[in-house]
């Protein structure tokens, strides 16, 4: 199946390029980057040097849709959403990695994304690719939203503990971290080496826009409204996420039966491992792979689980979940091209 890839000179891009070549169904196809097109692509990434040939193209949806089977959009928000309607109705698959469609109101979207929203017509569309919730949903899919990194771990760190009304849906707050490559592969201040060498950020305090995405989704999935206070960080390494979440629990229980609570819940999903009790995941430990890990402690003092749960936010966060959907799309296994071992040290 060939795959193209819009926006092709981004970190998702790189990422979904580093994937694809190692997987045995997806083959890449058309990269388009209309900042870049006719350029090869290792003038843009030097390390792919006799390993990708072809040139970036410009953007042309008949020939996208006639020389491809699916598309992935690595494009900035506000740029998917006028690109996938005109190749869902072309006929191809869609896969955005950009928040344009992961929220279901126009008005929260424009809101929070400070762009003009998609067409109802397609955002009704789009399928919200949390790959481990929504399989089922995924599998009939021709657009799938792919989830934001700090959503993906958040949301997988929590829903378990939710899902199972054990914990005070109102109580929650998210302490999330970022290496700089969330930032994408623009230059701007706040990635500038001089600003975040040996410094940790906190930035968007209550206006970051996967605040709405991450209410949606556990509110989706425990039929309850909830808010969070959520508090995002930027620290001074290349990649990686790590979201500490607190919250109440409402009867006295121990770490170990949580613990055995959120085993039972992914026993069947292979990328999220649940740490054994009295250990706790760090980011380099996910580097380069599809994992989510998580770590469990309920304070016996204060009646309260302190949940970790990090990522690379290139891989299950962007890139990684978006091959993942790919795969269930496909009815391929979900591992697919998604085995790496994480990279260590």
């Amino acid at each position: 199946m060939r795959a193209a890839i819009i926006g092709g000179t981004g970190y998702g891009a790189i990422e979904l390029i580093r994937l694809m070549n190692n997987h045995p169904y997806l083959e890449i196809g058309s990269v388009v980057s209309n900042s870049q097109a006719g350029n090869g692509f290792s003038e843009s990434y030097p390390h792919l040097t006799e390993i990708i040939n072809q040139p970036l193209e410009s953007f042309n949806a008949d020939r996208l849709a006639k020389e491809n089977d699916i598309v992935f959009l690595a494009t900035p928000s506000g740029v998917s959403s006028k690109l996938a309607p005109v190749l869902v109705d072309n006929g191809i698959k869609v896969i955005d990695l950009s928040g344009d469609f992961r929220l279901r109101s126009q008005t929260e979207y424009e809101t929070w994304y400070k762009h003009s929203a998609p067409e109802e017509k397609y955002l009704s569309q789009a399928v919200y690719g949390l790959s481990e919730i929504y399989a089922e949903e995924i599998k009939g899919a021709a657009l799938i939203a792919n989830p934001g990194c700090y959503p993906t771990a958040t949301s997988l760190g929590l829903l378990p503990i939710l899902k199972a009304n054990l914990a005070d849906s109102q109580s929650i707050i998210i302490d999330a971290k970022s290496g700089v490559s969330g930032a994408g592969r623009g230059l701007s201040l706040t990635s500038h080496y001089a600003e975040i060498n040996e410094n940790l950020k906190a930035y968007k305090l209550g206006a970051h826009q996967h605040i709405p995405e991450i209410e949606q989704v556990l509110t989706d999935e425990t039929g309850n409204p909830i808010t969070v206070t959520f508090t995002t960080h930027l620290v001074p390494m290349s990649r990686g996420i790590m979201i500490t979440a607190y919250v109440n629990v409402t009867e006295k229980i121990s770490t170990n039966t949580i613990h055995d609570l959120y085993k039972k819940f992914y026993e069947n999903h292979p990328f999220v491992r649940v740490r054994p009790t009295g250990t706790y995941p760090s980011t380099k430990e996910v580097s380069g792979s599809n994992y989510c890990d998580i770590g469990l402690h309920v304070d016996p003092r204060t009646n309260r689980l302190t949940i970790i749960s990090v990522i690379d936010n290139l891989v299950k966060g962007a890139a990684g979940q978006a091959i993942q959907n790919a795969n269930i799309m496909n009815d391929w296994d979900v591992r697919t091209g998604l085995n790496s071992i994480p990279m260590y040290p």
